[in-house]
């Protein structure tokens, strides 16, 4: 399950992960105009851990899941994405 809200400065999803145990933590994505925020709560160290990337990075993120093993690289021009030899 996950939802979707439109905030002044970002658009927050949460990930909230269901069916059988063990279950994780909810992840939150906070995409800003210039970033994008990927949050945990660790339940170890108490603590919400979080990881930045630029959007470059989500968009060769998205775009690598459903790619084979390889090196690639993403042309910004055309979206297009081919292997690095």
């Amino acid at each position: 399950m996950f939802s979707i809200e439109h905030e002044f400065d970002a658009t927050v999803v949460t990930l909230v992960d269901e069916g059988q145990s063990p279950l994780h933590e909810d992840v939150i994505v906070n995409s800003f105009a210039e970033c994008i925020t990927v949050e945990q709560y660790d339940p170890v160290s108490d603590r919400m851990q979080k990881v930045s990337f630029s959007i470059t990075q989500m968009r060769d993120l998205a775009a690598a899941i459903s790619l084979p093993e390889g090196v690639y690289s993403r042309f910004v021009e055309d979206d297009e994405i081919e292997a690095v030899e």
